[in-house]
């Protein structure tokens, strides 16, 4: 039960994060503003997670789990409330901001508490069921957000949002148990965690090696549309195929990371870079709506490990080290939208794909060295 109210959780703040592109224009209309106004949303609740989450989870290690986390919801409770109900731009862009700012606190607290009783060969699949509740906001939560908009406005799509938190608010309360201590000490002596080079090493991968998966992720509709010839009406149906190949490969991804960790890594960067030049060169739409439930289900794979590979290597500071990570995802997301935009600026569309590959491919250098290392300190220990 411990595990189904942290999800529910992550499901209603994720969505939250999520929702906004799809009631993007009724926002937009509703208030008064541009649609690239509108767009500032989403930007500030990245930058809000980027910045808010090492921050505020150093400043709240020492506290304890369930009552830090239990006062974060409400919080997120509190914004997206604020959110439904706000009656300018200008209060909707600060409630947004607010939220964003418990959004990568909770989620590490909520990795740490959920893996805090798992063996260590069961923490990268554990990690994988907790983000089973992204990929639900993604394929569920996302596209009933929008339906919900369109059906009874944009605030009511905060409104069940806020309903949702609330629920998992109340079911953490009930099943989470109290005895989840913070990590002793002082808040600037958290981030001596950093220090160890496997953690630098690890956080990096995590922001290079996603820079690839959601380039492509972010332009998928027009790549969709004017590069491989879909019509409109299949971008949706679309979407929910690499929804459905995220979640199932987020499971596998987690079970393997627990076989083995850096080499099911390795294996799965590789498989990415091949399908992106399949991608670029797939002959049909049927061929491409198969890649794209693949690469879906591959790009999603390395997510349990990373933050797996994040746990292990911060057994100091787990929680700070996981928010900085989730703050290293959202860095990754940010340039991956630019340099998305630069590619298609110059070179043209169909150069995204290449452009992931390549930048996919440093994430793989970067792997491999964690690998050699990883295999060197065994060497040593032995």
């Amino acid at each position: 039960m411990k595990l189904t109210a942290l999800l529910v959780c992550v499901f209603g703040v994720t969505t939250g994060e999520f929702v906004v592109a799809g009631i993007l224009p009724a926002v937009a209309g509703d208030l008064g503003v541009s649609i690239p106004a509108a767009g500032l949303l989403v930007t500030a609740y990245a930058l809000g997670m980027i910045v808010g989450g090492p921050v505020l989870t150093a400043m709240t290690a020492s506290r304890p789990r369930k009552p830090l986390v239990l006062g974060l919801l409400v919080v997120a409770v509190i914004g997206n409330l604020l959110s439904a109900v706000a009656p300018g731009y200008g209060v909707l862009f600060a409630a947004r901001i607010v939220t964003a700012l418990v959004t990568s606190t909770f989620f590490a607290n909520a990795i740490v508490i959920a893996t805090a009783s798992a063996p260590p060969d069961k923490k990268a699949s554990t990690v994988a069921k907790l983000a089973f509740g992204m990929n639900l906001a993604m394929i569920l939560g996302a596209p009933l957000g929008t339906w919900i908009g369109e059906a009874f406005g944009w605030r009511a799509t905060f409104a069940a949002i806020t309903a949702c938190c609330l629920t998992g608010l109340l079911l953490v309360a009930r099943c989470v148990p109290g005895d989840q201590p913070g990590v002793r000490g002082r808040a600037l002596g958290e981030f001596t965690v950093f220090r160890d080079r496997r953690l630098m090493l690890a956080i990096a991968i995590t922001a290079v090696a996603n820079i690839g998966v959601l380039m492509v992720f972010t332009y998928l509709s027009p790549l969709l549309t004017a590069a491989a010839s879909f019509p409109a009406a299949a971008v949706a149906p679309m979407l929910l195929v690499y929804g459905v190949g995220a979640t199932i490969g987020n499971l596998v991804g987690g079970r393997l990371a627990d076989r083995a960790l850096l080499p099911s890594q390795l294996g799965a960067l590789a498989l990415l870079v091949v399908l992106f030049l399949a991608l670029r060169l797939s002959p049909s739409t049927i061929v491409t709506g198969g890649l794209v439930f693949a690469l879906g289900a591959v790009g999603f794979s390395v997510i349990p490990g990373m933050q797996a590979r994040v746990l292990t290597t911060a057994a100091a500071a787990p929680t700070l080290a996981i928010a900085v990570n989730a703050s290293a995802y959202q860095v990754a997301a940010a340039f991956a939208g630019w340099l998305g935009g630069r590619v298609v600026a110059g070179p043209g569309l169909p150069a995204i794909y290449v452009a992931a590959a390549a930048t996919t491919i440093c994430g793989l250098a970067l792997t491999a060295l964690a690998r050699e290392a990883a295999d060197r300190e065994l060497g040593e220990q032995g």
